[in-house]
């Protein structure tokens, strides 16, 4: 197998591969770099109010670096390869390529050998190496970055904690661990045969139930009715009171088969406009591709001598750059707001600069 590889790969394959790797690591430990400083300068008063380890840190920006990358990797491949191509470009050196009877097409398989390479190793991380590390920076930022109010109340929850039970808090204060106005109902069907209604709730971390105060239930089986109140009573229902609050960043620290199973545990629950999660679980399977389609259109753009050099093509590859991501929230803001299929809001950029692609592609073969 290895022989064979190294049959297919020529001189000029890793040639142009090293590079492309060259450039794309050069580029990420720059950006990397800068990030960190800009990221500590704006949060090092909160660091240093709340006293933060040294270690703590050191493991944030350990943990930070992974999300930056993948937060800008499509780019990353793209701005690395209009810049090296670029060079060989203003040295002549893909003219005597193309000369020595070398097609475009041959030509541009290294560019996805390694945009291929890149794509693999996004898509492994994407979906299981950046989740770890967005937990441990998540929990970071919440411990000593994030001024959290945990006073402030949920309003209106609605969780289906089983196939037929359903229970509603109108209000749930996160300081003191109480919520007003509880309601659980249990459904057979079309027919209510179960409705329990309770003033207030409070949580008991050490047995793990729920105590209800001044509580009314009201039972019906179609032929009889029967009303019990009940000064108080406990409780073992299936949800904490963390259920009661979601936040939309956590679905980055889950990795893939944990979201899987966190989203159905949501649509379970009845939790309304799943499509943050849904975005989330395509776009790691998404952006990898997109990183291989911008690697294809940079090597098209920048192959050519055009007057304005290097800096001509590093200005057309950020406006590029600057509308996948327009495209990308745009269709993604439709998914979230407006119903868009996640998939296709997810995907929709990728056709359109696969399109691009095939269309420079061809521009250069003809």
């Amino acid at each position: 197998m290895i022989e064979r590889i190294k049959s297919l790969i020529k001189k000029l394959d890793w040639y142009i591969i090293g590079k492309f790797m060259s450039t794309f690591f050069f580029a990420i430990i720059i950006f990397a770099v800068i990030s960190c400083v800009i990221d500590y300068s704006e949060k090092v008063d909160n660091i240093v109010q709340k006293k933060a380890p040294f270690m703590a840190v050191f493991h944030y920006y350990k943990d930070f670096i992974p999300h930056i990358i993948a937060l800008l990797f499509p780019l990353f491949i793209f701005i690395a390869t209009i810049f090296f191509t670029s060079k060989l470009a203003y040295k002549s050196e893909i003219i005597a390529i193309l000369s020595s009877g070398v097609s475009f097409q041959r030509f541009l398989r290294p560019y996805f050998i390694g945009g291929g390479f890149l794509c693999l190793i996004s898509l492994i991380a994407n979906h299981w190496v950046i989740p770890i590390a967005n937990k441990e920076r998540v929990a970071f930022e919440d411990k000593y970055i994030n001024d959290a109010n945990f006073a402030i109340p949920g309003e209106n929850v609605h969780l289906g904690i089983s196939k037929d039970t359903y229970v509603y808090i109108q209000n749930f204060n996160f300081g003191t661990g109480t919520g007003t106005r509880f309601t659980a109902e249990k459904i057979s069907g079309t027919l209510l045969t179960e409705k329990l209604m309770a003033e207030t709730i409070n949580y008991d971390s050490l047995k793990k139930t729920w105590k209800l105060h001044n509580v009314v239930v009201r039972r019906n089986d179609s032929m009889k009715e029967s009303i019990t109140t009940i000064p108080e009573m406990e409780v073992k229902y299936p949800f904490l009171p963390a259920d009661l609050h979601r936040d939309e960043a956590i679905k980055e620290a889950l990795t893939t088969p944990q979201l899987l199973r966190f989203i159905a545990t949501e649509k379970l629950r009845g939790r309304e406009n799943l499509n943050f999660y849904y975005v989330e679980e395509y776009r790691r399977t998404a952006q990898p591709f997109a990183a291989l389609i911008l690697t294809i259109i940079g090597a098209c753009i920048a192959c050519r001598k055009i007057r304005g050099g290097s800096g001509f093509h590093l200005a057309i590859g950020i406006a590029i750059s600057a509308l996948y991501i327009m495209f990308l929230q745009l269709s993604t803001t439709f998914s979230t707001k407006a119903s868009l299929d996640p998939f296709l809001a997810v995907w929709i950029p990728n056709f359109i600069f696969g399109g691009v692609a095939y269309y420079l592609f061809r521009k250069q073969i003809t």
